[in-house]
Parts: C-alpha cells; sequence; structure tokens
C-alpha cells in the first residue's frame, strides 16, 4: 500500500457546486427559500425550516451531552464507589461493561435507524440507557452495578451513532464538519461537566445521586426527540415489511464480535483482578475462544450475513480501513487516559474527588475547542489529511507527558499536559468522520457511520479494560515489593480493594 496521500485527503474536500453534495441534505429558511448551501432537490423529504433544524438538533444533541456527561461522572466515581462496596480492585469493571455493551450494540443501530426510523432508534436508544442509569443509581451490590451499566450501554451505543445519521440526513457534506464540531462542543461540555459535578456530588450526597440527577436532562431530551424528530426514509426501505427489516439485523455477527472482544477483556480482567497465572486454563481457553470468535466474526461478515454490521468491502477500502484504525487507537489512548487521570489524583495525590474530576476540565475544554477548529478548518479548506496527522501527533505528546508525572511534577503540568490529548482525540473523530463519510455511497452511509463507532467503542473498551488490568499487575507488584511483615497479605488486600485507606502520613 502507497504511504503517499490519497488525492482526495489532499484536495478539496468537495466542490461546493458538485452536485454529488446536494444529495446530503438541505436546510431551509421559514420561507422556504434554500440557504447559499447546496440543497437537496425539491422533492427531497427532509426539507426543514431553520426552526425546526434548531428544535431537532437540541433533541439529538441534548443526548449527546448527557452521554459525555455520564461518562466522565463515572470516570471520576470508579474510586469512590470501589471503596463504598469494598471492592476497587473490580472498579474497572464499572467501565468495561458499560463499553462492552455499547460495542456490542452500536452495530447494530446503523441498521435499527433503518428500520425502526431515526426517531425510534433514537428513542429506544434513550429508553435502555436512561433505565440502566437509574438502576445504577439504585444498585445494592457492585454486581448489580456493573450489570445496570450493561444495560445503560445498550442505550449508550445508539446516542451517538443515530445522531450522527440524522444530522447525516440534514446537513450538507461541506458543513458537516462544523456542525460535527458543535455537536463535540457539546460533547465536551458535557465530558468537562461531568468530572467536576460527579465528584462533588459524590463529596456532596454520595455517588448515587450523580446518577440519579440524569433523569431530568434524559426525560427533557426524550420529549425533544418525540416531538421534532422526523426523518423520512428512502421510500426503498420505507415500504418494506417488518420482517423484511428484521432480517437486515446481522445478530450473527453482534454475537461473534461480542464474544470476540468480550472473552479477551475477560481473560486480561482475570488475569489481573483474579491474579491467575498466564497458563491457567481459564485465561488461555479465553484467549483461544477469543481467536475463534474473531474468525467467525470475519467469516459471518464476508460469507453469511446477507447485512453484515462490517461490511469487508467497505472495511478493506482504503480510507474506511484508515479511519477505521485510527478510531481503534485514538480510542484506546484517549479512554485508558480518562479513566486513569482521576484515579490518579484520588489515589496517588490522595485530592477528593471533586478536585480529581476537576483535573478532567482543561481535556474537555480541548474536546470543544480541537472539533471547532477542526470543523472550521475543513470548513474553510476541504482538506483534511494534515489535520489529521497534526492531531494523532498531539495524542503522543499527551501521553508522554502524562506518564512523565512524578511527585515533582509541578502543578501547571498537572493541569496542563492531559490538553494536547483532548484537541487531538476531538481533531481526529471530526476529520476521519467526515472522511468516512465523503469516502461511500449514500446508501452505505449509516453502515460506514456505525463502523466508525463500532472501532470507535472496542477501542474504548479495550482501553479501559486493558490499562485497568496493567494498573492491577503493576500495583499488586509494587505493593509485595515494598510492603512486609506478617499482616503483609492483608494490608496489600485492603489497598487493591478500597483506595479510601491510603491516608497522608
Amino acid at each position: 500500500m502507497s504511504s503517499r496521500p490519497h488525492p482526495f485527503e489532499t484536495r478539496s474536500l468537495l466542490n461546493e457546486s458538485t452536485d454529488s453534495l446536494a444529495s446530503y441534505g438541505a436546510i431551509s429558511d421559514s420561507e422556504g427559500s434554500s440557504s447559499s448551501s447546496p440543497v437537496l432537490p425539491a422533492t427531497s423529504p427532509n426539507k426543514v425550516s431553520r426552526s425546526d433544524l434548531a428544535w431537532v438538533l437540541a433533541g439529538l444533541w441534548s443526548a449527546v451531552f448527557l452521554g459525555a456527561l455520564d461518562g466522565t461522572i463515572v470516570a471520576t466515581l470508579l474510586s469512590p464507589i470501589g471503596s463504598y462496596f469494598n471492592e476497587s480492585n473490580r472498579s474497572s469493571y464499572i467501565g468495561t461493561s458499560y463499553l462492552l455493551s455499547v460495542c456490542c450494540f452500536t452495530p447494530l443501530y446503523g441498521r435499527l435507524s433503518d428500520i425502526l426510523g431515526r426517531k425510534g432508534a433514537m428513542l429506544l436508544a434513550l429508553c435502555l440507557f436512561g433505565t440502566g442509569t437509574l438502576l445504577c443509581g439504585l444498585a445494592p451490590s457492585m454486581d448489580a452495578l456493573i450489570a445496570a451499566r450493561a444495560v445503560a450501554g445498550m442505550g449508550g451505543g445508539g446516542v451517538m451513532t443515530v445522531s450522527s445519521i440524522a444530522v447525516t440526513d440534514l446537513i450538507p457534506l461541506r458543513q458537516r464538519g462544523l456542525y460535527q464540531g458543535m455537536t463535540n462542543i457539546l460533547f465536551g461540555l458535557g465530558a468537562g461537566l461531568g468530572g467536576p459535578l460527579g465528584g462533588w456530588m459524590n463529596d456532596t450526597f454520595g455517588w448515587r445521586s450523580a446518577f440519579l440527577f440524569q433523569m431530568p436532562i434524559l426525560a427533557f431530551s426524550i420529549v425533544l426527540v418525540t416531538a421534532k424528530v422526523s426523518i423520512q426514509l428512502p421510500d426503498d426501505i420505507q415500504n418494506q415489511s417488518v420482517k423484511t427489516k428484521l432480517q437486515r439485523m446481522d445478530f450473527s455477527g453482534s454475537f461473534t464480535l461480542v464474544g470476540a472482544v468480550g472473552s479477551l477483556l475477560l481473560g486480561f480482567s482475570l488475569k489481573s483482578t483474579e491474579e491467575m497465572p498466564w497458563n491457567h486454563p481459564v485465561i488461555y481457553g479465553l484467549f483461544l475462544a477469543s481467536g475463534i470468535f474473531s474468525v467467525l466474526f470475519i467469516l459471518v461478515e464476508s460469507y453469511w450475513a446477507p447485512f453484515p454490521v462490517m461490511p469487508m468491502r467497505l472495511v478493506m477500502q482504503r480510507t474506511p480501513l484508515a479511519v477505521s484504525l485510527s478510531n481503534f487507537f485514538a480510542s484506546i489512548a484517549a479512554f485508558s487516559m480518562i479513566y486513569n487521570v482521576p484515579l490518579y489524583f484520588s489515589a496517588v495525590r490522595l485530592n477528593s474527588s471533586t478536585d480529581a474530576g476537576l483535573h478532567l476540565l482543561p481535556h474537555s475544554v480541548a474536546i470543544s475547542t480541537g472539533s471547532v477548529f477542526a470543523g472550521w478548518i475543513m470548513r474553510r479548506t476541504g482538506k483534511l489529511y494534515g489535520l489529521t496527522l497534526v492531531s494523532c501527533a498531539l495524542g503522543i505528546l499527551a501521553a508522554t507527558l502524562v506518564a512523565c508525572w512524578n511527585e515533582n511534577s509541578s502543578e501547571f503540568h498537572l493541569w496542563a499536559d492531559i490538553i494536547p490529548q483532548g484537541l487531538g482525540m476531538a481533531s481526529v473523530i471530526t476529520t476521519t468522520l467526515i472522511a468516512m463519510i465523503a469516502g461511500v455511497s449514500k446508501e452505505d452511509l449509516a453502515v460506514a457511520t456505525g463502523i466508525t463507532y463500532l472501532f470507535r467503542t472496542t477501542g474504548q473498551v479495550l482501553g479501559v479494560s486493558l490499562s485497568g488490568a496493567i494498573l492491577q499487575s503493576i500495583l499488586t507488584a509494587k505493593l509485595r515489593e515494598r510492603i512486609h511483615g506478617p499482616d503483609a497479605i492483608e494490608i496489600i488486600d485492603r489497598i487493591r480493594y478500597a483506595v479510601s485507606v491510603i491516608t497522608r502520613k
């Protein structure tokens, strides 16, 4: 494969006068006259007034805001929740169960949005997410909380996916980078507020309140989506029977994907959390199962599934493959950092939950800034190749800086070193999503968007799980190296199960 950038990435993304741009959506003013942007033909079913578009976006973006808010709230609460149940060694499962569920169900929402319509798919996602979040606030045990997070993930996987698909239906391609940037402003705002807000609510009312207070926001989003989101599907999809639509669901592909990713994560988690040796039958059995499921997934997607969640003909194309892999690795890096930075400040620096959450604020502001900047650059130049490379370099820089933190690190570094990661991640997910949308045909848009989020969520769940496994493994080794005496094993277990036992000298 040639290392030279494809002309698509280095020339103008699309010429505003091209006919192909008109097929992606339109916005008209309240009197029906078109805006200066390229528009759909007059027969388009999805022309909306500016006021209606504002309400539609408010419904979609409030859900995006809530999903981002929930993510950093949970990242901040891992330590206090683990200590509350005296199972801190399993706290990473709270994030892993949610993200694994997201990974499993995200691929289905591309097809579900064609079967149920954009409104139906979004409402299903919001209801599942709300049910799981409510159960989290009421969970009587760590196992119940982990299960509730999995239920929430069934809906969380659809919120961003269906939102992006719906915006794709309504916004012209050349403007979509800017609108994706605006989406990420809401995402960044939610992520920015989630950390400090979750920490403050934990310190003031207890960690359960951080889940329960999300219910009013969820209700607002459901009302707006129900009242305002009305996007008509193409006639060839709209007129199909329910049975025909259900046959478009790739349940076998989703099942084998769950088996591949879930077995891999469970193997690493048991190795670190339960301290099983690598040659334990359960460990290598899980890794073997992951390999078998991976092969089955590829075979199902290539030869069996009539409507695969990951069509190999798309994934093996140059641009979709590059987009998918970049989202995968960028998500591993981002979520390893997002979930472990608050833990560092809680368990190492012994800061309060509020202060630990506040240290995610610069990262969240950077997400908003980087996304808007990337959208503005693409709208102005129509190019994304160089911007994507610079954004990836920023992520590498941030990971290097954070890895160098120690007891002598200045306050400036503790607050600022995470910023390049937010800038880079926001820009990467914006530029690569536009590249994916522009690189596939219109009939593949929903599935291609789902593929992007599939790789992104797979990277997220691997980032949280693998970083948690590495952390537990190194923590256990270091504690055994430094703590000796007749009560050493008991002390080590107490530290691993509840970081709240750690106090300043």
